[in-house]
């Protein structure tokens, strides 16, 4: 096992190395940078934006700028013109290192591994150079005026040299132009004056032109208005004369008109009379034949009306009969599945009632057989208090019945007045009076009465009188006790009974 490991140590050192190699050697140009590796081919890689490997201990990196770069271009000493005139010029370059390969090349020579200040100050020199040298083929004033033509010579001029190191030129602007005997601004002052004086020449000439055309447009409207006043007064004129001329015939054609209008006013009057006799005729006439058509439109509208209204009724009971139709319809099939429902209803009910009427069965026979007992036992206990109710009767004897009948009396006469009670108000006329209405509740509890003896062979009126005359007798009235008078259809109860005790 050892073995097999050390016999593979070898290889992994090997790609630990290669790897560290790998790593070491990682490089990724910028945008703005051109990266050379240079060594172990001839013509080197060049790296632009991208990644690659450079081989450590046998090839190297170098590194060019790539970016745009500034180079100001000033004559630092006064350089003649074409026409003799020493100015200075200062202007500015926008240039680069050209991206193809041949101007990376190139530029690699002179530039590799320099910043940007370095190479502008390399280049400055020789773009001062070439426009010193286009300066001397130009005038003063063609480098003031067309100082686009200008700089498109000292771009052309420079490129040779400038194709020659790499670089590629952007763009030349001329910023300032100044001589040492102030020419310009001599000749500035110059175009000045001639302006001013172009100016006002051309200022006086308008002025001219338009006192010219002031006097002829005065001239003009003179003589417009001199032909509008002649012309005015001669209309007026004519006015006038037209005026006269009207007047004469207007006087004439009024004399006519005045001779004419009593005839006319005649004429007018024996019309107006005819006209009026014939409107009276033709009033009357129209009158009849109105009342004619309002004859025949009262009947077409009565015709109308009735017509209308045989129609709607015809179509109200249409309406009707198909509505009742359809209600009768409805209240079939209504009535019809109500059926079905109640006969299915019906079915569950007679199920469910011949379920309750097997558990009522059982219910009614248990209780049955409780009430038979109950009845038993009821009966027993009643035949008990009849015994013991007759024994109590026949111990008493009239005393009993007499009590029993003193007892019952209020209840009478209170269910005889019981009636009154429900009135709200009682009219009496006559004899109408309280006495006359307590004696008729008392004549009736009096029939009360006499129907018990009737019915039942009592005669409850000879047991209170002999049951009251042997109490008196005995002296029974004067301890407060109750003395009934029944004489004549009477009862008068002057104490109340005290409670009697029970049998």
């Amino acid at each position: 096992m050892l073995d097999a490991i050390l016999s593979f140590l070898p290889i992994v050192i090997a790609v630990a190395v290669l790897l560290v190699l790998l790593l070491m050697g990682y490089v990724k140009a910028p945008p703005d940078q051109a990266y050379i590796i240079s060594g172990l081919k001839k013509d080197g890689k060049i790296l632009i934006g991208r990644a690659g490997i450079k081989i450590p201990f046998f090839e190297r990196l170098d590194k060019l700028y790539l970016g745009q770069m500034t180079v100001d271009i000033k004559t630092e000493q006064s350089v003649p013109t074409n026409d003799f005139i020493n100015v200075n010029v200062d202007a500015v370059a926008k240039v680069r290192i050209s991206p193809t390969p041949e101007g990376i090349k190139l530029a690699a020579k002179n530039f590799l591994n320099k910043k940007a200040v370095d190479i502008t100050r390399d280049l400055q020199d020789s773009l001062q150079g070439n426009m010193r040298e286009i300066i001397g083929t130009l005038s003063l004033k063609e480098i003031n005026t067309d100082r686009d033509s200008f700089s498109d010579q000292v771009m052309q001029k420079a490129s040779k040299d400038m194709d020659k190191l790499g670089i590629e030129i952007l763009s030349c602007n001329i910023q300032n132009v100044t001589d040492e005997n102030g020419l310009i601004r001599d000749l500035g002052a110059d175009n000045t004056s001639l302006i001013k004086k172009n100016a006002a020449i051309a200022k006086a000439q308008a002025d001219r032109d338009v006192a010219i055309a002031q006097a002829e447009a005065d001239k003009a409207a003179n003589e417009a208005r001199v032909l509008s006043d002649t012309e005015i007064a001669r209309m007026n004129n004519e006015l006038e004369i037209k005026k006269a001329e009207l007047k004469i015939i207007s006087d004439t054609k009024k004399a006519e008109a005045d001779a004419a209008y009593t005839i006319q006013q005649q004429e007018q009057q024996k019309s107006i009379e005819t006209a009026t006799v014939n409107a009276q005729i033709a009033k009357a006439e129209r009158d009849a034949e109105l009342k004619k058509q309002e004859v025949e439109i009262a009947k077409q509208k009565l015709d109308a009306e009735i017509r209308a209204q045989a129609d709607a009724q015809r179509y109200r009971m249409e309406q009707e009969a198909q509505a009742d139709l359809f209600k009768r319809q409805k209240d079939a099939e209504a009535k019809r599945y109500e059926e079905e429902q109640a006969a299915e209803a019906a079915k569950k009910a007679a199920e469910a009632a011949k379920y309750a009427k097997e558990q009522e069965a059982a219910g009614i026979a248990a209780v049955g057989k409780a009430e038979a007992q109950a009845i038993q036992a009821k009966a027993l206990a009643e035949a008990e208090g009849i015994d013991r109710k007759a024994e109590a009767m026949k111990k008493y004897g009239q005393a009993a019945m007499v009590e029993m009948v003193m007892q019952a009396l209020p209840d009478i006469a209170r269910n005889v007045a019981e009636p009154l009670s429900k009135v709200e108000k009682i009219t009496m006329y006559g004899e109408g009076n309280s006495a006359k209405l307590l004696q008729d509740i008392v004549n009736g509890t009096t029939q009360i009465t006499e129907g018990f003896t009737e019915g039942m062979g009592i005669d409850i009126k000879s047991l209170l009188s002999g049951l009251l005359g042997g109490r008196i007798a005995a002296g029974e009235g004067k301890d407060g006790q109750t003395i009934i008078n029944i004489s004549g259809g009477e009862a008068v109860q002057e104490n109340p009974i005290p409670d009697q005790p029970e049998a």
